[in-house]
């Protein structure tokens, strides 16, 4: 494909193309999106490299953070190899690597232990169990369907994501405590959190409820996400066992680099470890 304009029936192809590749939905979904947008912008005109490289400008000028412009200029970069238009493709913005975690972002177990305190009084079993879960597995929003009647029974859960498999171990007090949910919905196989209809849960549905806890759990809408639970998880297993490779396994990751930004400390935590030094007299 040598075409400079995108036509539906290419974005269509497109959208294959992704899914052939075993990307996500979710990264489907984004891609899609951005490369929409691109698409938008471009406004019929021929996509030259002059135009690739403007719209990257647009991007950064929009105010949009250096790791977000850099995951829209993946889509577009997916897109423009896909075409054939290799030349047209734009380099990433460089982007330092965070010392240290922003505090006003940073989930504590204190917050995590509110969270569930506020689940249990509003009698939201389905909402505390799956903090719970996220929680004391790591697992990303994305993989909850994967917590299914016959993978808690056998205590693990086989997750097969971006082309790769890997085995959760699941607490045995949480498998106890999901079997008994799964019974009183009466669920004897597949999914167990699932909607009232019966369908499996999004993770729009799990992004809104965890937001809408916050205010009865007394915890800022700005700490309270998905991916922040995991990001817990890995911050309490390292300081219990200090095995950088095995979390690694444990969270999916290809590289132990993905790993060590998870663990950024905050910038108080540093500020105790240089005073600890002892080196100013």
């Amino acid at each position: 494909m040598n075409d400079r304009q995108v036509t539906q029936s290419q974005l269509q192809a497109y959208t294959h193309h992704l899914l052939t590749e075993e990307k996500s939905a979710a990264t489907v979904e984004k891609y899609l999106r951005d490369v929409r947008d691109f698409v938008c912008w471009l406004d019929g005109r021929d996509i030259n490299k002059e135009l690739t490289a403007e719209w990257k400008g647009c991007l950064v000028s929009q105010g949009y953070a250096p790791a977000t412009v850099n995951t829209m200029l993946s889509a577009l970069n997916s897109l423009l190899e896909f075409l054939g238009l290799r030349q047209c493709r734009v380099k990433f913005l460089k982007v330092q690597r965070r010392l240290f975690r922003d505090v006003h972002r940073e989930l504590t177990k204190e917050d995590y232990r509110r969270l569930l305190e506020a689940a249990r009084k509003l009698g939201r079993e389905r909402l505390e169990l799956l903090v719970e879960t996220i929680g004391s597995t790591g697992i990303r929003v994305s993989e909850v369907s994967y917590i299914t009647v016959e993978a808690v029974q056998q205590g693990k859960a086989e997750i097969t994501l971006k082309g790769k498999i890997r085995t959760i171990l699941l607490p045995g007090k949480l498998c106890r405590k999901l079997l008994k949910y799964a019974k009183k919905q009466k669920t004897t196989s597949g999914a167990i959190f699932r909607t009232r209809s019966g369908r499996e849960i999004g993770r729009r549905q799990i992004w809104a409820e965890l937001k809408g806890l916050c205010k009865h759990a007394g915890v800022e809408p700005g700490k309270v996400f998905p991916h922040n639970l995991r990001h817990l998880f890995a911050t309490v297993f390292y300081r219990a066992c200090r095995d950088l490779a095995k979390l690694a396994d444990l969270l999916g990751h290809s590289s132990i680099e993905t790993t060590r930004i998870y663990l950024a400390a905050s910038g108080a935590e540093h500020q105790r470890e240089l005073d600890r030094l002892g080196l100013v007299s």
